[in-house]
């Protein structure tokens, strides 16, 4: 058998299989996609995994050995079963056990902002860097720790959770039930919602952020001030504890340019050096990098 490298990333809405010829690799075999349709249960949703791997199997011509799976959510390594999952019908199940007794062969998983990171870390644009933390900025926040190409996850499977650092007692409610979590004040939708509250307009994060930049619409401006201020404040604490070489972003939040420029500057008075040495770069793998982490896990 070849040294293949399989992976899952098992999304909300999409469950996503990849096949690489090895671990160096960014050219797939094959790559194909199933819904998840988690509103059916976790039953259902381990059926459409299986699925998406029988479908792998036919067209690559073999089974998997072992297979990486990315996951909302974390595996808690004291009870092995899922936790901090946005699919919530996967919280307090054995996705792993299950998954490996369905599929016949290994399973390895991983919360998907850490196979975003290793990732980034092995193939994209942390390559070459001994410390890699990769932030992801969507509709929520995470974030996964790298040391030497490998994952850190931690005593309790939470390590690079950033998003859920308080940085103010008396900010905005988050859904985990406390206030003023990091993903309060940098993920789209509560950026979006600040802009809501001074114009009552809705708007996508994309459309205010451009705003921002040609002028003329104050709160956009505020908006993504805001962005820039807390962003320092929260990696700044990231760097402090951690002192990576590189940090890498992602999800669509990271796509606003102001993040490289002004939210670099908004680092220094919050890292604890004179001067902040640690490189914020773009992502260079796009949508792939969470199963392509997936594969990662396993090769």
């Amino acid at each position: 058998m070849t040294q293949l490298c399989w992976g899952i990333d098992l999304g909300g809405t999409k469950i996503e299989g990849v096949v690489l010829p090895g671990s160096d690799s960014t050219e797939p075999i094959c790559r194909l996609r199933v819904p998840t349709e988690r509103d059916e249960g976790y039953e259902h949703v381990r059926h459409n995994i299986v699925t998406l791997v029988d479908r792998l199997t036919h067209e690559v011509g073999e089974r998997p050995e072992a297979i990486g799976c990315g996951t909302p959510g974390v595996l808690d390594p004291h009870t092995n079963r899922l936790k901090n999952s946005n699919t919530t019908c996967l919280i307090g199940q054995p996705l792993q056990r299950d998954l490996a007794a369905d599929l016949g062969c290994r399973v390895e998983l991983a919360n998907d902002a850490n196979c975003f990171a290793l990732a980034e870390a092995r193939l994209g644009a942390g390559r070459g860097a001994a410390t890699v933390f990769g932030i992801i900025l969507g509709t929520g926040v995470g974030g996964g720790v790298v040391v030497d190409g490998r994952t850190l996850y931690g005593g309790q499977g939470i390590g690079g959770e950033w998003g859920h650092i308080v940085l103010d007692p008396e900010g905005r409610d988050c859904y985990c039930g406390r206030r003023g979590c990091v993903e309060t004040f940098l993920s789209g939708p509560h950026l979006e919602a600040f802009y809501k509250e001074r114009t009552g307009q809705s708007l996508p994060l994309a459309d205010i952020a451009e705003r921002a930049v040609t002028g003329g619409d104050a709160a956009a401006g505020e908006t993504i001030d805001r962005l820039v201020e807390w962003f320092g404040r929260g990696v700044g604490t990231v760097i402090n504890i951690l002192d990576p070489h590189l940090v890498v972003l992602g999800g669509g939040v990271s796509n606003i340019d102001a993040l490289y420029t002004r939210g670099v500057e908004a680092l220094a008075p919050w890292v604890f050096n004179n001067t902040v040495h640690t490189r914020i770069v773009r992502n260079e793998l796009g949508d792939s990098a969470g199963v392509f982490g997936a594969a990662m896990l396993v090769a």
